[in-house]
Parts: C-alpha cells; sequence; structure tokens
C-alpha cells in the first residue's frame, strides 16, 4: 500500500479550530515535523482541508 509523508509547514494559529484539530488528529504537534500515513480516503479528505498548511510527498 502506497505511503503519504504530511510534513507541517504553516502554524495553524488564526486559522479555525477544526483545521487544528485536523492537524492534532494527523499526529503533527511542532512545525517543522512529518509523519507517514497509510495512503486512505480518510487521510486524504484530512489533508485536503488542511492543504494549505502541509506539505504531502507520496513515498513508497
Amino acid at each position: 500500500m502506497a505511503k503519504l509523508k504530511i510534513t507541517y509547514k504553516k502554524s495553524a494559529i488564526s486559522y479555525k479550530q477544526d483545521q487544528k484539530d485536523t492537524i492534532a488528529a494527523l499526529g503533527l504537534r511542532k512545525l517543522g515535523t512529518a509523519v507517514i500515513h497509510n495512503d486512505t480516503p480518510a487521510i486524504r479528505g484530512m489533508v485536503k482541508k488542511v492543504e494549505h498548511l502541509v506539505e504531502v510527498e507520496e513515498v513508497d
């Protein structure tokens, strides 16, 4: 299964609470940190919601 590397690039301060909650649900805590998740529709939807705050790469 494909994997996604999600990197937290821009602060969620001054954005709505649901976007802050989505960042936390993805497992991102500090700027510059990265997590790897399986490429599922649920994760894709979460990334879509906060795409202006994160950077996404596909990894194998």
